[in-house]
């Protein structure tokens, strides 16, 4: 028990450490891998024994690092043919000013769930939402609440989202059927975010400044066909298609366009898709749209490569033995999802990202749910969710900042807080511990 708690305090105090002095997180985590090396050689274990769970835990999330690679691809290849530039442009115009709250919350979620990645989402159609939501006196507490919310949406339930995917690795389950499931799940939510968000800023009347998306017109060649990108995402995924290979169509058709409808230059585009879209200098547009590109996912994609390292310890010694015997006890009084709740509100606490935190709620509470498919839900409403509202982390908090939101935004996003709330109202007695 001595070595379990000496272990995890120093992983803690790492943590605690990135925390206050404003390190990188990943320092942490790499502390991380080195204590639970080691408490794996106190435990009797030779160092090759050690190397090779490390390596079992990396080896679970191989496609999803294929994933991060296509998704980068992806989100620069969208801006440079149009796609992205030509969905916010027509998106935008059309925004009601009364309404204006609710649509950015549904213009967020429909980004995120074509994109599959929040981030990309709060930096693209969220800063625009936020510059032009200012300029009509939209209070920035509830815009940057309906962002978070609309990011989170399809960071969750796309078939896309490397959280999602992640998800699916952990639990050994399937894209499709864990998106069919989220999306039952989330409906009540989702229709009671709508409702709160209509009513809470219905009164916002002033005309907002659309000048910013104006940019887009002067940059790109605007035809139906640049949404072609996106539609092959859309149908490939009713059709349940891999999504490997929905992407490299849709990566494809946006190449194409670029080349073709845009007129970009092979070079151009080379880099575009390793480094990510780049305006051309002396513009504006820079500031709303660059970004995407392969180097924008090697710092989450070497994130999630560590954090899954850890999964490899965690199975072959009985490491997190005290803490799931803790939460089992537990869960005999807030049942399986309340406990599922409990564990990823800790681990998240503590682990200051979600990949992380939804890898130790799974190793923590896998035991709690007899079907892979309840469990894989189970984390996706709350892991997933609740990683966004835990003030020091980086899902709610960087996201904020880059807006330019108070982080008291986060009680106002109320998609995220309204899942997790919603289950433990409905699945209280749904799912009883096996055995008991």
């Amino acid at each position: 028990m001595t070595a379990e708690r000496i272990t995890l305090g120093l992983f803690l105090a790492g943590l605690v450490l990135c925390i206050a002095t404003g390190a990188q997180l990943l320092y942490a985590l790499l502390l991380g891998m080195a204590c639970f090396g080691a408490y794996s050689l106190y435990k009797g274990n030779s160092f090759p024994a050690t190397c090779r769970m490390l390596g079992e835990g990396m080896a679970k999330i191989t496609q999803i690092l294929l994933i991060f690679v296509f998704i980068g691809c992806l989100t620069a290849s969208w801006r440079i043919c149009g796609t992205i530039p030509f969905i916010l442009y027509h998106s935008v115009r059309f925004i009601q000013p009364q309404y204006f709250i609710l649509c950015t919350f549904l213009l967020c979620s429909v980004m995120s769930f074509l994109t599959g990645t929040s981030f990309g989402t709060f930096s693209t159609i969220g800063v625009i939402c936020m510059l032009v939501g200012q300029t009509a006196g939209v209070s920035p507490l509830l815009l940057g609440g309906a962002i978070l919310s609309g990011g989170f949406f399809g960071d969750r339930c796309s078939p896309m989202s490397s959280s999602a995917q992640l998800v699916c690795s952990i639990t050994k389950t399937d894209i499709y059927s864990n998106v069919r499931h989220m999306m039952r799940s989330a409906l009540v939510p989702f229709v009671l975010s709508c409702i709160l968000y209509t009513f809470l800023a219905g009164g916002t009347g002033a005309r907002p400044d659309t000048s910013s998306v104006a940019l887009f017109r002067e940059h790109f060649t605007f035809h139906w066909i640049v949404c072609l990108p996106a539609i092959l995402i859309l149908v490939l995924a009713l059709l349940r298609v891999n999504v490997l290979w929905a992407m490299s169509a849709s990566v494809l058709s946006a190449v194409f366009i670029a080349l073709v409808l845009q007129g970009t230059s092979l070079p151009e585009l080379l880099s575009a898709l390793y480094q990510g879209y780049q305006a051309p200098e002396g513009t504006r547009l820079g500031a709303i749209l660059n970004g995407g590109g392969i180097s924008s996912m090697v710092h989450p994609g070497i994130i999630v490569l560590i954090s899954a390292s850890y999964s490899g310890i965690f199975s072959h010694t009985p490491l997190l033995e005290p803490v799931k015997t803790a939460l089992k006890h537990q869960a005999r009084r807030l049942g399986a999802f309340g406990t599922v709740t409990l564990a990823a509100l800790l681990s998240c606490g503590v682990s200051c990202n979600q990949s992380l935190g939804t890898i130790l709620t799974c190793q923590l509470c896998e035991d709690l749910y007899g079907d892979r498919d309840d469990l894989a839900l189970a984390l996706e409403d709350s892991a997933i969710v609740l990683a966004g509202l835990i003030p020091w982390g980086i899902a709610g908090a960087v996201p904020l900042a880059t807006l330019g939101a108070p982080m008291a935004s986060m009680a106002a996003a109320f998609y995220l807080w309204l899942i997790p709330v919603w289950r433990l109202m409905t699945a209280f007695t749904s799912h009883p511990v096996p055995g008991e």
